[in-house]
């Protein structure tokens, strides 16, 4: 049956990493958890039973690979799209063979990479199609499937999660690369195990970096009689610094967000270090971390630390100030302090419970006693009467009741014994033991 090629023939000015792109699982490297021999995808594509399904994963793992294994070995017509320059014309043309190719009994695959680059519209466009079975769709996308694909249509595809390549992967496919006669025909390539380690390090998961990084050496290094030599001197002048994956607006942001949330919370000082560094060093914005640092001195550490606060107040506006790169110490000390504060998440629990009996009990009427009087008017309708000024009394406190009284009894706050949170409890309980023995005497 016919089939449309993945990519051009004209193999020897392409890229390493499409001279050397593996044709069959067998040569494939990674991805075991999909892959390994019983394993489901490995199933699905070893029996062509193949439905519409999504890859998603990080750059460089595998995921276009993949589908160009898929289209070897898959008895359909095989057709691909890129997101970035396909439009909505090209998908419904596409889409119109393939609804005749169904009529005739013919299966059509199509291969979109990128998928999250298509708009809603775009989208759409694949789910009439999808739905009819005209098509089987496959999705490549290095972004969360859950906010970057329609509902509907993602309702109807399977989401395999491509994994970042370990050290290891990189190492053996540097070593698969080297030994293929397609990566540099007429050419030896002598390259130390060190520089393997290096350039295996150096990709940081990313299969792709690893073979244009390789691909690199090996143009820039002199040849001898149709031999080269790659050195790990030699690749460490090549290589200035490690290129981290950071998304300012995409997952990882939110990813590694949440890491340095979560490590401050576990009061784990070292790591809450490390991902703050990863995000300035993304780029991120460090007004978005100060306003992070903001809130967590509140939901985090609350009153067990009054300072919590003040000091991640004084860190944004230092921030504000003076800007990166010097900002960075600053943030780095607010991150300390409020790794290694004392935690308490009462002061959040408590505006929480506010907010649920709010939300549950609407407008409660401001008891009279508490209502200020203006006019005689508001007087003569009781507004203020029997009001208690606290500052009148030998203990600052009084018997009026000031919550509403559908609500009494409901308490929000409920202060732990952390740092000096446990003051506040202490205060709590006097007021309790007060009120008990002096209410409704």
């Amino acid at each position: 049956m016919k089939q449309q090629s993945l990519f051009t023939n004209d193999q020897q000015n392409s890229p390493l990493a499409n001279r050397v792109r593996p044709e069959t699982l067998a040569e494939f490297t990674g991805q075991q958890h999909l892959l390994a021999p019983g394993k489901i995808l490995r199933e699905i594509i070893d029996q062509d039973q193949l439905t519409s399904m999504i890859f998603w994963g990080p750059p460089g793992v595998g995921k276009t690979t993949l589908a160009h294994i898929i289209a070897k070995q898959t008895q359909a017509h095989f057709v691909t799209f890129s997101a970035v320059t396909s439009g909505i014309k090209d998908i419904r043309k596409i889409m119109e063979e393939a609804e005749m190719n169904r009529e005739i009994g013919q299966r059509t695959i199509v291969f979109v990479d990128e998928i999250h680059r298509f708009n809603k519209a775009q989208q759409d466009a694949f789910l009439p199609y999808v739905e009819r079975g005209s098509i089987i769709l496959i999705g490549a996308t290095t972004e969360n499937p859950s906010f970057e694909i329609n509902s509907a249509l993602l309702s109807r595809c399977r989401v395999f999660v491509l994994k970042q390549l370990t050290v290891t992967d990189i190492e053996t496919l540097l070593h698969k690369a080297i030994q293929n006669p397609r990566a540099f025909p007429h050419l030896k390539v002598n390259i130390a195990e060190a520089a393997i380690q290096i350039l295996a390090r150096f990709a940081n998961g990313d299969a792709r970096v690893a073979l244009n990084t390789l691909e690199m050496a090996v143009l820039n290094a002199e040849s001898q009689q149709h031999e080269v030599t790659i050195t790990p001197e030699a690749l460490n002048q090549l290589i200035n610094t490690k290129s981290l994956r950071y998304d300012k607006n995409g997952e990882e942001h939110y990813n590694i967000i949440s890491a340095l949330h979560k490590s401050m919370r576990n009061s784990d000082v070292n790591a809450a270090i490390y991902w703050l560094t990863r995000m300035l060093k993304g780029g991120e914005d460090p007004l978005y971390i100060a306003r992070r640092l903001v809130r967590f001195a509140s939901e985090d550490v609350g009153l067990a630390d009054t300072h919590a606060l003040s000091l991640a107040v004084d860190v944004f506006q230092a921030c504000q100030f003076i800007g990166m790169p010097e900002c960075n110490v600053h943030l780095t000390e607010a991150v300390i302090y409020l790794a290694l504060a004392p935690k308490s998440n009462a002061v959040d629990q408590a505006a929480q419970k506010a907010q649920a009996d709010v939300k549950k009990t609407g407008n409660e009427p401001v008891p009279l006693q508490i209502r200020n009087a203006p006019t005689k008017l508001m007087k003569d309708l009781g507004y203020g009467a029997d009001y208690q000024f606290a500052h009148n009394t030998k203990d600052k406190l009084t018997t009026m009741k000031t919550m509403p009284p559908d609500l009494a009894g409901h308490e929000y706050y409920l202060p732990t014994e952390q740092g000096n949170e446990k003051r506040f409890k202490q205060r709590l309980a006097f007021l309790k033991a007060w009120h008990a023995k002096h209410d409704n005497h």
